[in-house]
């Protein structure tokens, strides 16, 4: 997860003042920030420190993110007037720094580097609601009460999403995500009915591009088949739902990221491990696991824990017999 690096102390040490918005428009930081995590844990690939909102703020539309509290609008989108402030993104003048990253990246790293974009629905209900949401009250409403207006706004969120993906791979990203993160509050009618056409044109776009896709989402135990459908080589499963019970759901061409609960990593040693195995061994040995956690890695979690948690996925050998 972009969160990779954040509870370790030598990100704290660097990563200065202002927002993460000031932070990735500096390259050569962004490009530190993402090497941390690689360097400490010894990961099989890594992840572009930027944020799903890049696109968006640099097009204008009035976005910043608020430590602790998130992505904030300043005029939050409210009627038709407001796709007028959506123009298409143009990566080499409007977010050169993250290519820059990306390229000074592949030139340093053994492993692959993962881009990655923000889904239109989860980009939409920032720009919606404001801030970020619990109800995607305004979301849900614009949704259903002018459907027209919703699939323009999506659709328009989709170029962004597919010219960034694009130009991240031109640079020399190997693989990409599509971060659906706030998909799990709709149900599965309005997801396969209001979302799924837009971030299946996301994936149609770079499908030719020949790198692996990941569709991730936060709570969407309800909505995987649907997701697989959209598009992607792999889903991510989050800590709600079995990992075999998640590989059920989105059948046997696609692959699963996932899912430990990040919030047990704040335990001891012998927690962590036993609820790491539980889901090395609910996968059952079967090829195209990716195994992270369900979620972002937890500012407090002590670096160490992780270390360990790397070592011991490296080393698994199987569920042990008795």
């Amino acid at each position: 997860m972009r969160q990779a690096g954040r509870s370790l102390p030598e990100y704290r040490a660097i990563r200065g003042v202002g927002t993460i918005l000031d932070a990735i428009a500096q390259p050569e930081l962004a490009a530190e920030i993402t090497l941390q995590p690689v360097r400490r844990y010894g990961v099989d690939a890594a992840i572009l420190y930027s944020d799903i909102v890049v696109p968006v703020a640099a097009i204008g539309f009035g976005v910043d993110v608020k430590p602790g509290v998130g992505p904030v609008i300043s005029e939050p989108f409210r009627s038709r007037a407001d796709l007028a402030r959506l123009r298409p993104l143009e990566p080499e003048l409007d977010t050169p720094y993250v290519l820059e990253t990306v390229r000074i990246l592949t030139g340093e790293l053994a492993i692959p580097l993962i881009g990655f974009a923000g889904a239109p629905f989860t980009v939409a209900s920032y720009l919606v609601e404001g801030s970020p949401s619990r109800t995607y009250q305004h979301t849900k409403a614009l949704m259903h009460e002018d459907p027209a207006l919703w699939f323009e706004l999506l659709d328009r969120l989709a170029d962004l999403a597919v010219a960034s993906l694009r130009s991240q791979v031109a640079a020399g990203a190997q693989a990409v995500q599509l971060f659906d993160s706030w998909a799990g509050a709709l149900d599965p009618h309005d997801y396969e009915h209001f979302v799924m056409p837009a971030s299946r044109k996301v994936f149609e776009g770079i499908a030719d591009l020949g790198v692996p896709r990941i569709h991730f989402g936060v709570n969407t135990g309800e909505l995987l088949g649907l997701m697989a459908d959209a598009g992607a080589d792999v889903v991510g499963v989050d800590w709600r739902v079995p990992l075999d019970a998640g590989r059920e759901r989105v059948g046997p061409s696609i692959a699963v990221q996932g899912n430990l609960d990040p919030a047990i990593c704040l335990a001891s040693w012998d927690v962590v491990e036993q609820a790491a195995l539980r889901v090395l061994d609910r996968n059952g040995g079967r090829p195209g696991h990716i195994f992270n956690l369900g979620h972002g890695v937890l500012p407090e979690t002590d670096p160490t824990i992780l270390e360990r948690l790397v070592e011991l996925v490296h080393g698994y050998q199987g569920p042990a017999r008795s």
